[in-house]
């Protein structure tokens, strides 16, 4: 059973499309947060630590990003 993955946004976030498409190319199902829509998004995104997007989440872990951490978590979502 594959797990929920969130991913936190904004519009024109270069950064934020890379890893949604990354995300989509293996395969992954996602919920996208755009924090332009939904201000409250921004406090969910704070409650990891983060200030800004991208911020990827599996489980309970959360990723700022496009980086190699971004590969962890990816993995952990596939399994």
């Amino acid at each position: 059973m594959s797990k929920q993955v969130i991913v936190y946004t904004t519009k024109d976030c270069i950064e934020c499309t890379m890893v949604k498409k990354v995300l989509s190319e293996e395969g992954i199902a996602f919920e996208t947060r755009d924090l332009s829509i939904n201000p409250e998004y921004q406090k969910e995104v704070e409650k990891y630590g983060f200030l800004g997007v991208p911020v990827t989440v599996v489980e309970n872990r959360a990723v700022k990003g496009f980086t190699n951490e971004l590969k962890e978590l990816m993995e952990l979502a596939k399994s």
